[in-house]
């Protein structure tokens, strides 16, 4: 069983959601993002994304591309990303981590090469943005073969005619991006998000994350309600984007500042469903 695989079995036997924060690698140095990460398991993590920066990060809004840039600008690669993950998992056996990105990086790395590293470095699980269903042959194969869970993506707009094709091959869980548009720009009602949930369980068991918008420890639990997770990207690039100071380095207060929002918001998803239960 993957980690990914055993993590959500946990937490479905406790009855509770994921949060699984995200961070940016590099951002706004490589030390500083590499001390956000380590401290996110104990602030509550569940399962962790990492962003690999990029030049063109298309399905991202200015929070996320704006972190991106500082990444690039601090020297973070594919590469030392996978570096940053390999001494992650010499201090932490057992959080999932995901890489989330784009394929240029990796056909640049070389997919085969690039899977083996990966898999190598302890990464669990890789979202690939603009990697369509229709060329998913270029990385499942590899990705596979070592081990390495390939997450689909779903938004509102995908038809019900085409999600068995777009959740062929997946594993780990689905990432349902809860708007129409790019990261950190609105939100999904409840209700929204509560129609959009029974197609996607009509086709498959795997579990379900909501990303795309989620900012508050009120709107993650919302989602953990909903489905099996949620993610929370843009509202923690903001909370280290004003902790930085002119010159754009990071504060003294950078990291605190990061993992006491993720410890609000683990407190949020904590027991949402227990709450729910006795409301």
């Amino acid at each position: 069983m993957s980690r990914i695989a055993a993590r959500f079995a946990v937490l479905r036997a406790e009855n509770r959601g994921a949060l699984i924060p995200f961070l940016e690698a590099g951002d706004p140095d490589l030390a500083t993002a590499e001390a956000i990460l380590r401290g996110m398991p104990d602030a509550g993590a569940d399962l962790i994304e990492i962003g690999v920066p990029f030049t063109d990060p298309m399905a991202d809004g200015p929070i996320i591309q704006a972190a991106s840039k500082r990444g690039l600008a601090a020297g973070a690669t594919l590469g030392r990303t996978l570096e940053m993950v390999a001494r992650f998992r010499a201090v932490d056996a057992d959080t999932p981590v995901v890489l989330m990105g784009y394929l240029n990086p990796i056909d640049s790395y070389g997919p085969a090469r690039f899977c083996a590293d990966a898999a190598a470095a302890g990464v669990d699980g890789l979202i690939v943005v603009d990697l369509p269903s229709e060329e998913a042959d270029l990385l499942e194969a590899d990705a596979h073969a070592h081990g390495l869970d390939i997450i689909r993506l779903v938004a509102p707009t995908t038809a019900d005619a085409r999600l068995p094709l777009v959740l062929n091959g997946s594993s780990g869980f689905i990432y349902y991006v809860s708007i129409t548009g790019v990261t950190g720009t609105r939100s999904a009602s409840d209700a929204d998000l509560a129609a959009a949930l029974p197609r996607l369980r009509a086709v498959t068991d795997l579990p379900v994350a909501i990303g795309f918008g989620i900012r508050s420890p009120a709107q993650a639990a919302s989602a953990v309600r909903i489905a099996d997770g949620a993610v929370v990207a843009s509202s923690l690039i903001e909370t280290l984007a004003r902790s930085l100071d002119a010159q754009g380095h990071a504060g003294p207060d950078t990291v605190r500042l990061v993992l006491d929002q993720v410890r609000m918001l683990a407190d949020g998803v904590r027991d949402a469903r227990t709450r729910e239960i006795v409301a």
